[in-house]
């Protein structure tokens, strides 16, 4: 299992989340962790780097009507020998793209 941390600023957006984008988001990260452990990412999260920051990865997702969701994330020094550690930076629409 990867460890993970969450900037301040994905907590805050995460909160600004309804009930229901936060259920489809904690769907998708059971398939990336999983993704994770195979070391290769399936094309429906489709995970890419962000162009404008540097060790930047960004995951989208549906959340019902509306924009996808899309969540930034980097890869941390590892906590655990041999465990990915994901660093979760923000969370909401194509709008955080802004600021990954």
């Amino acid at each position: 299992m990867p460890t993970y941390e969450a900037l301040p600023r994905f907590t805050a957006d995460l909160d600004r989340l309804t009930p229901e984008q936060r259920r489809r988001f904690r769907q998708t990260v059971a398939a990336f962790v999983d993704d994770l452990r195979t070391g290769r990412f399936r094309a429906g999260l489709r995970v890419k780097r962000v162009r404008c920051a540097s060790g930047v990865y960004e995951l989208t997702w549906s959340m019902g009507s509306g924009p996808a969701g899309r969540a930034t994330w980097e890869y941390g020094p590892a906590r655990r020998p041999g465990t990915q550690h994901i660093i979760w930076r923000r969370i909401g629409t194509h709008n955080i793209l802004t600021g990954p």
